[in-house]
Formats: structure tokens, C-alpha cells, sequence
């Protein structure tokens, strides 16, 4: 297996190219542009071939590019102990960062409409980490549901928010983004308290 070209002599040198590169295509995406490998370069004052050596395409780039989302978790240290309190708290973490990264969460979404199912998969936005957010937030519901139930819900909340219901709401239904996030926010607690109601019915 070949070494990428950044971890090969001068490691320190090659990271700051490496990052400057990323810096450039994130700052050119928040302004609406989709950079192509040429585009980021010269903004970072790179040279095409060097670009090149760290991103062999346009698509290696944008992932790269793609804002941080590894953190594990949305909730505070001292998170409360309550299903409606803990899933506020991650809707609003989740909230936020969509708006501070409305455009970066805008390409990646298309490009994941327009990849292949296995490059598909590897994009940071196919993930799977807003589910584990909400997954945690809805934690406590384990003590009275059921794990496919809780399952079931998390599915339900992560289909009514995100980059995708964002999208629809501001561009199709014609909401402000404010009213946007507040309507998301409202579904993930609407559809938690049918979830909460329904199970008492049951019993």
C-alpha cells in the first residue's frame, strides 16, 4: 500500500499546505462556490501541481473540506437525566452548527445525491452521526420502551431535521432559516411526545 504524499518527508511543512488548501476551498464553499482543485489553489497561493499531490479530485477535496463532525457527543458533561431536556439540548448543538455550516452541509449534500453507493457511503454527511446524537439524547427512553422503539423514534426525529429537512423548509416551503430550525425543533419534540403518549395509551 502506497504512503499518502503528506506523510512522507517534511510532515510539518506538507500538514500546514495540506490545511491551507482545506482553509481555501472552505472559505470559497461559504461563498457559494463549489471549488474545483485549480480554484483552491490558487486562493491558498499553491501551486496546481502541488495541490494536486495532497487531493486528486475535486470530490477528495470537499471531503476534506467537509466541517468537523466526529464529536461524539452534543451533550453537555452534566447533561440532564430527561429524554425532552437532553434532546433539546442536542437539537439546538445540532441547529447551530447546520447555520454555521449551511454551505459546507449544502455540497456535500448534493454530492452525495450525485455519488456512486460506495463513495456514497464514505461521505462525511452519510455517516450516521446525527442518529448516534439523538440516539443518546433519547437514552432514558430505555428504561420504559423498547430498543426497537427507541430505535423507531430516532429514525422518525433525524428524518424531520438535518440538512435535508433544512433544504426543503428554506427552499421549497419558503420559511426563514430562523423559522426553519425553530419548525425542526418543534417536530423533534412533537414526535417525542407522541412517542411518550402513545406508549402510555398502550399500557
Amino acid at each position: 500500500m502506497s504512503t499518502p504524499y503528506e506523510l512522507n518527508g517534511r510532515v510539518d511543512q506538507k500538514r500546514r499546505t495540506r490545511d491551507a488548501l482545506i482553509a481555501a476551498a472552505r472559505a470559497l464553499v461559504a461563498e457559494g462556490v463549489t471549488p474545483t482543485i485549480e480554484q483552491a489553489a490558487e486562493a491558498a497561493s499553491i501551486s496546481r501541481t502541488t495541490a494536486y499531490r495532497y487531493f486528486p479530485n475535486q470530490r477528495a477535496l470537499l471531503v476534506a473540506a467537509h466541517p468537523e463532525t466526529g464529536a461524539s457527543s452534543l451533550l453537555p458533561d452534566d447533561a440532564p437525566t430527561d429524554a425532552a431536556t437532553r434532546l433539546d439540548l442536542v437539537m439546538d448543538a445540532f441547529s447551530r452548527s447546520m447555520i454555521e455550516n449551511e454551505a459546507q452541509l449544502r455540497t456535500m449534500l448534493r454530492l452525495s445525491l450525485e455519488a456512486d453507493p460506495v463513495e456514497r457511503a464514505n461521505l462525511p454527511l452519510r455517516q450516521g452521526r446525527a442518529i448516534r446524537w439523538i440516539a443518546e439524547a433519547l437514552a432514558p427512553l430505555g428504561r420504559e420502551m423498547s430498543e426497537g422503539e427507541v430505535h423507531r423514534l430516532t429514525l422518525a426525529i433525524r428524518s424531520a431535521t438535518g440538512i435535508e429537512a433544512f433544504v426543503w423548509l428554506v427552499d421549497v416551503a419558503g420559511l426563514s432559516r430562523d423559522d426553519a430550525i425553530e419548525l425542526m425543533r418543534w417536530s423533534a419534540r412533537a414526535l417525542l411526545q407522541m412517542a411518550i403518549v402513545g406508549r402510555s395509551n398502550v399500557k
